[in-house]
């Protein structure tokens, strides 16, 4: 059997509001909630929705040979409680089929790994409370923030005691391999990696409806083809995803719906291949060789490294900020406090920042709620400067 495994990862920050300077001191209320409430409404009624009922309709149709795994984070599944409750709804249903699995990340979608250990564990631990809570799933299968990797997240994410971890399949950790095999990190005993298939995987997420691309337009039957082209050479196809890909980043008028739709069918009636989990993938195949990766890689834009988080200034300034409050936060014990400080960690505040553009360029913009990198820096200081005077008393 070979496996085509699945994985789409769902996620909407909690966005600051515009706060200036002369709110320092007058005002701790830092969210954007009307913002954060219309596109979380906006994105479920494009994509998580229509996305959703689809992926039960194929579940049920193909008798439970479609397979396929979610993540979605603590702030996301916080806004669908507030704001559009029957988005949650929906991912229950699928949890309910028996044929979805739901990972394990950081509850608040952040860097925490690379500034504290001990908080990355908690954020962690906090995030399967809440997916044993929402979807009765402990999870196995584990995922870093934007597939942050190396070898030293691999032996943390070992000693929590997962089965499986994802990561970013870059040429520059796989050297002649292929991304298509399971394998063991190189400090694990235990731990099975497998690693994106950007290529396929970026096929479908961002050049689906690129007209200008030599493979457009991109059907079922011709994804279905290049698939299998891969046997032989591989025993499990990994398509990772933003879940957003459907219906926002790629509009429903492009036709990604009914892409989704016959994909299945054509990969199913491929001989020996199938659908599985990432756990299911893990317990089934064995790896085929270790992977010793000492730096760190994602799957953030092209160079696949951490410098859409931390490549500035401003970036590594206010990320130092935060984090280095943690002390004085934890000892408050005060959990409105524990609270916005772990919401200022969000992975997509210092995104904001980033100053690199060329290829890059749009991909930060069509995300960027700011007119530039540096007003995203000025607004989230102004509010770290007022949230450290109310931790001071």
């Amino acid at each position: 059997m070979i496996y085509v495994t699945c994985y789409f990862q769902v996620h909407q920050p909690n966005r600051l509001r515009k706060y200036s300077f002369f709110d320092i001191g007058h005002s701790n209320f830092y969210e954007d909630e009307d913002k954060n409430a219309a596109v979380l409404r906006k994105v479920a009624k494009k994509c998580y929705l229509p996305a959703n009922r689809l992926m039960l309709e194929l579940i049920e149709k193909h008798k439970g040979r479609f397979r396929i795994s979610y993540c979605l984070t603590g702030t996301v599944l916080e806004q669908m409680r507030k704001y559009s409750p029957e988005t949650l709804e929906s991912f229950k249903q699928l949890a309910q089929t028996g044929c979805v699995e739901f990972l394990a990340e950081t509850y608040n979608h952040s860097l925490a790994f690379l500034f504290s250990k001990d908080e990355f564990q908690r954020q962690v631990r906090r995030h399967m409370e809440v997916i044993e809570q929402e979807f009765g799933q402990k999870p196995r299968t584990f995922r870093n923030t934007e597939l942050i990797y190396n070898n030293e997240v691999a032996s943390s994410v070992e000693e929590m005691g997962f089965s499986t971890l994802i990561a970013e399949g870059a040429d520059r950790i796989l050297g002649w391999r292929s991304p298509n095999f399971v394998y063991q990190p190189e400090p694990s005993a235990k731990l099975k990696l497998l690693l994106r298939n950007y290529r396929l995987s970026d096929d479908i997420a961002f050049r689906f409806s690129n007209r200008d691309w030599s493979e457009w337009p991109l059907t079922a039957d011709k994804f279905a083809h290049w698939v299998q082209d891969l046997r032989g050479n591989g025993e499990t196809v990994n398509l990772f995803m933003d879940y957003e890909t459907f219906g926002e980043h790629q509009w429903e008028e492009t036709g990604i719906f009914d892409f989704l739709r016959n994909l299945p069918e054509r990969i199913l009636a491929l001989p020996d291949f199938g659908f599985g989990t990432p756990s299911e993938v893990s317990r089934s195949l064995a790896p085929v060789a270790k992977l010793d990766v000492p730096d760190y890689v994602s799957w953030a834009d092209v160079e696949r490294d951490l410098t859409a988080w931390k490549g500035n200034h401003m970036q590594e300034d206010a990320l130092n900020g935060v984090y280095s409050l943690e002390k004085p936060v934890m000892e408050t014990h005060d959990t409105e406090l524990i609270e916005a400080w772990r919401a200022l960690q969000t992975s997509d505040h210092f995104y904001y920042m980033c100053t690199k553009w060329f290829a890059d360029g749009d991909v930060h913009r069509y995300f960027n709620p700011y007119d530039s990198p540096y007003d995203a820096y000025i607004n989230y200081q102004n509010v770290l400067a007022d949230f450290e005077r109310s931790l001071k008393g």
